[in-house]
């Protein structure tokens, strides 16, 4: 599995990670901006907010590592994501709201534990110290989502 390209010095799962990040960041944008449109919740529009802020600044500090370690900045969110839009495109009001705070914890808590195991686990330091900072922002942004759907009693919804 190893190639003599020297990219291919960087182990895969950090580059993996690095693209997964980069990916799931620009759909934590595209879907925040899709919150500012839709919601009809205060709340949900300022974390909205803080989505489409906080995840520009990780992307912009990880675009330079992926450059670094030869990774291609993503187009765009992954298929997934994408297919998340979709489904959220076609709410409105409260339906929206409690389907996006839904799907903003599952989403905070996969990518917690995905940026912790990267911060623990990766061979790139500059992919750990993304990792590590990215884990605590995350973090922040899961306990904002889970006050928000205790508040709005979205995850009382099936």
């Amino acid at each position: 599995m190893n190639s003599g390209s020297s990219t291919a010095q960087a182990p895969a799962m950090d580059k993996m990670f690095v693209r997964k990040a980069l990916e799931g960041g620009m759909a934590e944008v595209q879907l925040g901006q899709l919150a500012l449109q839709k919601s009809s919740n205060d709340d949900v529009k300022q974390f909205a907010q803080k989505m489409i802020d906080d995840h520009t600044k990780l992307g912009d500090q990880m675009k330079p590592i992926a450059q670094q370690i030869g990774v291609k900045v993503p187009d765009g969110p992954s298929k997934k994501d994408q297919a998340t839009m979709a489904r959220l495109q076609a709410l409105n009001g409260d339906a929206f709201d409690k389907a996006y705070i839904k799907d903003m914890v599952k989403d905070h808590k996969t990518d917690l534990s995905e940026f912790k195991n990267e911060a623990q686990n990766g061979t790139i330091p500059a992919v750990k110290d993304a990792a590590n900072q990215g884990s605590q922002v995350i973090s922040q942004h899961l306990q904002m989502i889970e006050q928000i759907s205790q508040k709005s009693g979205a995850m009382a919804a099936k």
